[in-house]
């Protein structure tokens, strides 16, 4: 599996701290990321590939520095967003899918073979002429993470990919997600999605408050929350939502 490494990585704009300096490494295969809106969670993954850079300390993917080398890691590192009209590019579903190798410059039949792959992959065969915007939320759900997959990244990040979801595609996203051979991080609220990970970090208020297997994390987890509505404080520093 790559190896993430966070060296003192911490964010801060002005005044307000994100994200704490944070020192760890990630290897695992299953990997999940809770915590409340606002906590820093989306901010630490997105630290993974370059789509937020550290202000201070430094973010290594397989021992290349992520700020200095964004293109490279992004080449190994795919995202998938919560909302997946965010990541909806092309005017056809083919289109959108193909958008995402045109910078390996590969034959054209290259693209095609791995396109129709992943149209059939995802279910998505009879809608490849159609505009990714007339898609239902999960088959726009599916058309994201086949954009994603068709660069055959080494990582796959989630950042709350159930969020928009009815049970049913959210039931089929996480079965997608949990078979793959790829090292996968998950930022969730959807916490029985996690009960098969091998590690799930808890962050709180910009820190990593515990990491651990999932259900010691999940534990800790509810019982925080369960502490600070008894005391009536955020989970978190910022009303904003799950952005940062």
């Amino acid at each position: 599996m790559p190896n993430i490494s966070f060296d003192r990585a911490s964010v801060a704009y002005d005044s307000d701290v994100i994200l704490q300096p944070q020192t760890f490494e990630l290897s695992e295969q299953r990997i999940g990321i809770i915590g409340s809106n606002g906590s820093g969670k989306s901010t630490l993954v997105r630290m993974i590939n370059g789509l937020i850079e550290p202000s201070s300390g430094t973010v290594r993917y397989n021992g290349l520095d992520v700020a200095k080398h964004g293109k490279a890691v992004r080449r190994k590192v795919g995202f998938i967003f919560s909302d997946a009209e965010a990541q909806i590019v092309m005017p056809r579903v083919r289109d959108d899918i193909a958008f995402s190798l045109r910078r390996f410059k590969l034959p054209k039949a290259e693209v095609n073979a791995r396109v129709d792959d992943m149209l059939h992959r995802f279910g998505l065969a009879d809608r490849a002429e159609n505009s990714p915007h007339t898609l239902s939320g999960g088959e726009k759900q599916m058309l994201a993470l086949a954009a994603v997959l068709v660069i055959e990244p080494e990582t796959i990040i989630a950042d709350e990919p159930t969020t928009l979801l009815d049970m049913r595609n959210r039931r089929r996203i996480i079965r997608e997600l949990t078979s793959l051979e790829q090292q996968v991080i998950v930022v969730t609220h959807d916490i029985e999605m996690l009960a098969d990970f091998d590690r799930v970090l808890c962050v709180n208020d910009s820190d990593i408050v515990f990491d651990g297997p999932p259900r010691d994390a999940i534990a800790f987890y509810t019982d925080l929350m369960d502490r600070l509505d008894a005391e009536g404080t955020p989970g978190g520093n910022y009303t904003d939502g799950p952005g940062f």
